[in-house]
């Protein structure tokens, strides 16, 4: 999967953020750190997803943009 972020440049490095995962955020000293950060909370986040829709009736459907 493809995923769109955003980093953001600070004192202390990089915070990066996902729009489309409401409250998906990491940070890394380096660009490079920050985005290996994000793609392991982006793991978690979708892990804790699936643990809240577990048992309930869910179907995926294909969006082309």
């Amino acid at each position: 999967m493809k995923y769109r972020i955003a980093l953001y440049k600070s004192e202390e490095g990089y915070a990066v953020s996902v729009p489309g995962l409401p409250g998906c955020w990491s940070q890394g000293v380096t660009e490079q750190e920050a985005i290996q950060n994000i793609q392991d909370a982006i793991r978690e986040y979708l892990a804790a997803v699936d643990d809240e829709i577990k048992g309930q009736d869910v179907r995926e459907i294909e969006v082309a943009v």
